[in-house]
């Protein structure tokens, strides 16, 4: 069984970079635009991991992260956040609402490949 990863992010090129990088590993992958597409395809496909920019129209990625947390259908997916937001208090929020891991833009492919195999093997 291949590993399913969302990835939602608002920025194209970055959506598809990342995108490239997760099906480079075998991961079946499906994207997001937003924040509410993001729930809506977590709901749907039940994947491992979200793949997650907090600034997003429409719902952004601390809400995503609760509204996920605090469904019974939802909560064990786990949840990296990937944003250009790398402040203390932004980092705990984060965390506050579920989130398993946090990683800043831009970031390399290995510092997300370990980032994923931390969080998977969690």
């Amino acid at each position: 069984m291949s590993i399913k990863v969302v990835i939602a992010e608002d920025e194209f090129s970055v959506s598809e970079n990342i995108k490239a990088l997760m099906s480079a590993r075998g991961y079946k992958v499906f994207t997001a635009a937003d924040g509410v597409e993001a729930v809506e395809l977590c709901r749907k496909e039940h994947p491992e991991v979200l793949l997650l920019d907090i600034l997003m129209p429409r719902m952004g990625g601390f809400d995503v992260c609760r509204i996920l947390k605090s469904d019974p259908a939802t909560k064990g997916i786990k949840i990296v956040m990937i944003t250009a937001l790398d402040r203390m208090g932004d980092i705990e929020t984060a965390f506050q609402h579920g989130a398993s891991d946090y990683l800043t833009k831009p970031f390399d492919q290995e510092k997300l490949y370990k980032k994923l195999d931390k969080v998977l093997a969690s």
